[in-house]
């Protein structure tokens, strides 16, 4: 089978505390810490995924971008994070509604710097009580023309789901011809 590799710059956006570092922990090492410790500045993590597209297999190295999540940096820092991105992963936290309405404008910074690049939409903490439905979810995303998903930091439901689809629709975009 041949192997192709790719590069890819990933960047999680969503407000404070919905779990945007919990969430690459858990992809990249695959642990999950209940203490929350603010992100300062940007953490950049690397993970290599295996994508089977067609006959080809595709070598993704993700270089995941961590902001913080910190209305008044997003203005700040937007052009240096956005710039180069491929791929966005937008967080939401399940068991917080003002994170969806607020998601809005985290897409809206990322294509003013970028354009209209590949999203997935996730509700993190699924393993608590969600106050944000499947209804809510799809009336307020569907404008996007993307995939949402419910995820779990804490206990990896959906969220190596997430990242692989987030991969899978970077390839449709930006390398179609490996599709």
């Amino acid at each position: 089978m041949l192997e192709r590799k790719l590069k890819v710059k990933l960047c999680m956006v969503g407000d404070s505390a919905v779990g945007k570092t919990s969430l690459i922990k858990k992809f990249v090492l695959d642990v999950f810490d209940d203490a929350y410790i603010t992100t300062i500045g940007t953490k950049i993590t690397k993970r290599t995924v295996k994508l089977k597209e067609g006959e080809k297999e595709v070598a993704m190295d993700m270089m995941i971008w961590d902001i913080m999540g910190q209305i008044s940096f997003r203005s700040l820092l937007q052009d240096a994070y956005f710039y180069g991105t491929h791929g966005i992963l937008a967080v939401v936290d399940s068991t917080r509604p003002d994170t969806l309405e607020s998601i809005h404008d985290w897409v809206k910074s990322v294509r003013q710097v970028v354009g209209d690049v590949p999203m997935i939409f996730v509700a993190n903490k699924c393993d608590l009580e969600s106050k944000i439905t499947k209804e809510m979810l799809t009336k307020e995303l569907g404008r996007y023309d993307c995939k949402f998903l419910y995820v779990s930091a804490k206990t990896g439901e959906n969220v190596a789901e997430a990242f692989k689809a987030l991969g899978d629709a970077i390839i449709e975009k930006y390398f179609p011809e490996m599709a």
